[in-house]
């Protein structure tokens, strides 16, 4: 074993820094990206482990340093796309993930320091917490999390019906942690040597065979028994996909598009569809504070124009349509200084019969470009994003399911919503029965961005083993099937429509997942800490003792 810490030089610092960013960057070629629209999966099961042996083999007093650049080169790579969306969103997010692996880093760190046999573990399970924990704060982002890599490989990723991404993560965490261990303390790395390894750490390597190979089993099976499987139900949905520019408003745009919507929806009639899906805000004019306050007679007719059109149609439409109501609701929807008494949740109706039937409020909303909660906590911050024209939602709070004339409960996350799986499982713990996305991605200008939100999508399905339909402004708009099988996906940035006969699946218990939603990934928390303290206390035991 060869020991460096007390041989370090500036040079040997450079190179770590740029094996790290090297390492990141092939890393952000596992999924989809600038390389490839699809990703390469495949370096999802590799491209880590150099990352283990940089952390185990360097010096303290730079862990956390290399935890941010590691961070930051990583998402700047993988989500090199928000540049078109917003000059500070390609900062904000790399300096918040780079952030969080500042507090990674050290205690992958402390494991393998503190653990010298059995590290390798306890950082793949410290790295579940962290995939976990990074997800579900106010800033939580689950996109570049390694399981979403494994989207393609639909024998793998049958699991997560029973876990969600969690065992999935760890799999994939493990070997990598295990190997980067290895070249970290061997002097000579050659074929002996780590056979030496392999035998000396056999009882690991056969049970992580024996369950890498009884997943991949048991996905061939299920993937059997869902190609078999008949659906309780067949629902004939249309899809129309009218890929708007979504940087573009006001009320020409707003006539152009209807106008766009109609047609294409008129076309798809034909084909006799139960219902016909729009995207998220598809019709920009709030539909509920139009028909109540008239604020411009212009757009107030357009709306009306929208209700007439929506009588006339012979089966529901769903359409994400933003929702206006008064903000104070003991003053008038115009105040004394001339401002509306106005607040704006994100929403999806279901628009029926010249009516509005139901109405779904987007319950997690995207972090600072729809909800930014900490106004007196960080000032200086909530300034900053309201000088870059960043405007926030209401948060909703009910998990809703709708209902058709012929039966079918389904559930509608809006766009980001569909990356938590949370959320999705409450849906069906409620009752849907299908799950039905409304995107719009078309502010990304990239293929890859709709591309890396759509892999997260099909774990859904998996996860709840209920299909999902995908209703989208420019992409990807298709079907989801419960084994993640993806059907018929339109091309993207497209105008047209389609026609989907989603199955439904109504009958048989919830899956575990859907049951007990990621306890896997609390538990990794738990034993994180314990197994950490547990190691500190020895430590300070036997320096005590000693």
């Amino acid at each position: 074993m060869m020991n460096i810490s007390h041989q370090r030089s500036v040079k040997t610092y450079v190179v770590e820094v740029i094996a790290l960013i090297a390492t990141a960057i092939i890393y952000s070629f596992a999924f989809p990206g600038f390389l490839s629209t699809s990703g390469f999966g495949f370096i999802a099961f590799f491209a880590l482990i150099p990352l283990f042996a940089i952390i185990k083999r360097t010096s303290w007093k730079s862990i956390a340093f290399y935890g941010f650049i590691f961070g930051f080169a990583f998402y700047t790579c993988f989500n090199y796309w928000l540049t078109t969306f917003h000059p500070l969103a390609i900062l904000l997010v790399p300096i918040i993930k780079g952030g969080e692996m500042v507090i990674l880093f050290p205690l992958l760190k402390a494991a393998s320091s503190l653990d010298k046999k059995r590290g390798y573990l306890l950082q793949a399970i410290i790295w579940v917490a962290y995939a976990y924990l990074s997800q579900s704060w106010f800033a939580g982002y689950p996109y570049g999390t390694i399981a979403y890599a494994m989207y393609q490989y639909l024998p793998f990723i049958q699991i997560a019906s029973f876990s969600g991404i969690w065992i999935l993560t760890f799999l994939l965490i493990v070997p990598q942690s295990f190997i980067g261990a290895y070249l970290a303390d061997s002097s000579h790395i050659t074929p002996a040597s780590f056979s030496a390894y392999l035998k000396k750490n056999r009882l690991f390597v056969i049970i992580f065979s024996v369950a890498f190979a009884a997943i991949w089993i048991y996905g061939v099976f299920s993937l059997s028994h869902w190609k078999k499987e008949e659906p309780q139900q067949t629902w004939r949905v249309a899809t129309v996909q009218h890929s708007a520019d979504s940087w573009k408003g006001g009320y020409t745009t707003y006539k152009r598009n209807f106008n766009t919507l109609r047609t294409l929806s008129l076309e798809a009639l034909r084909e006799d569809p139960d219902m016909i899906i729009w995207s998220e805000t598809a019709f920009v004019p709030s539909v509920a504070w139009h028909t109540t306050y008239r604020p411009n007679e212009e757009t107030a007719d357009l709306v009306e124009e929208f209700i007439e059109f929506g009588k006339s149609l012979p089966v529901p439409l769903l359409t994400g349509n933003p929702e206006g109501v008064l903000d104070d609701e003991t003053l008038p929807p115009v105040l004394a200084d001339g401002e509306w008494n106005r607040k704006d949740y994100n929403t999806v109706i279901m628009f029926e019969n010249g009516e509005i039937k139901k109405t779904y409020r987007k319950q997690h909303l995207v972090p600072f470009t729809e909800h930014f909660p900490y106004e007196k906590q960080l000032p200086w911050l909530y300034n900053l994003l309201l000088a870059n024209d960043y405007n926030w939602w209401e948060t909703g709070y009910d998990p809703v399911v709708f209902e058709t004339d012929s039966g079918v409960h389904f559930s509608t996350p809006i766009c980001f919503e569909d990356v938590f799986g949370y959320l999705s499982a409450g849906f069906v713990r409620n009752g849907a029965d299908v799950i039905v996305n409304m995107t719009n991605d078309s502010w990304s200008g990239a293929v890859s961005a709709e591309m890396q939100h759509f892999a997260m999508a099909v774990f859904r399905s998996v996860e709840t083993r209920k299909s999902t339909i995908r209703g989208t402004n420019s992409g990807i708009t298709a079907l989801i099937m419960p084994s993640g099988k993806v059907i018929d996906p339109m091309e993207p940035f497209t105008k047209g429509w389609n026609i989907y006969d989603v199955p439904v699946y109504s009958d048989g218990p919830d899956t575990l997942y859907t049951t007990y939603v990621d306890i896997l990934a609390q538990s990794s928390i738990y034993i994180s800490l314990v197994w950490l303290i547990w190691l500190s206390a020895a430590a300070v035991y036997k320096k005590i003792k000693e």
